[in-house]
């Protein structure tokens, strides 16, 4: 399970030093792939054959489903370390999340998240948690 926020940052070729603790739970070879709300998300291999099989059992004829495949499946890129530690980025995957200097990297269940600085901190202030604790309660779910 992934937990915790690091900062780190990215530099101009798009390498991307990612945290000793999320190294080792990530393993030799990951996913990286677009995230919603302008982020990016980081699967271990196991998860993001999960996410993968879930996907592909949803209706093709449905129009949200192959949306949400195009969005996580269609722009996903197989990842590995260097020996610092580094991963690189794909421009299209650092445009999404307009990476460009500092960055964020958020360990939430599952997953990592990969924010820009400034698109996190805007985000985060927008984040009202007595609200989201009524609507979790509201679906049956408590903390």
């Amino acid at each position: 399970m992934f937990i915790g926020e690091y900062n780190h940052t990215i530099d101009a070729k798009g390498r991307l030093i990612v945290p000793s603790k999320y190294r080792e739970e990530l393993g030799e070879h990951f996913y990286l792939t677009k995230g919603l709300d302008g982020c990016l998300f980081a699967y271990d291999k196991e998860a993001f054959e999960l996410l993968q099989k879930k996907i592909m059992e949803l209706s093709v004829l449905n129009k949200a489903s192959r949306e949400i495949a195009r969005v996580l499946l269609g722009s996903a890129q197989e990842c590995e370390f260097d020996k610092q530690g580094r991963i690189l980025v794909s421009a299209p995957l650092r445009d999404h999340a307009e990476l460009v200097k500092d960055v964020v990297l958020m360990g939430v269940g599952n997953r990592i998240e990969i924010w820009s600085k400034e698109k996190y901190d805007s985000s985060e202030g927008n984040i009202d948690v007595d609200d989201i604790a009524m609507k979790l309660e509201e679906l049956g779910l408590s903390l």
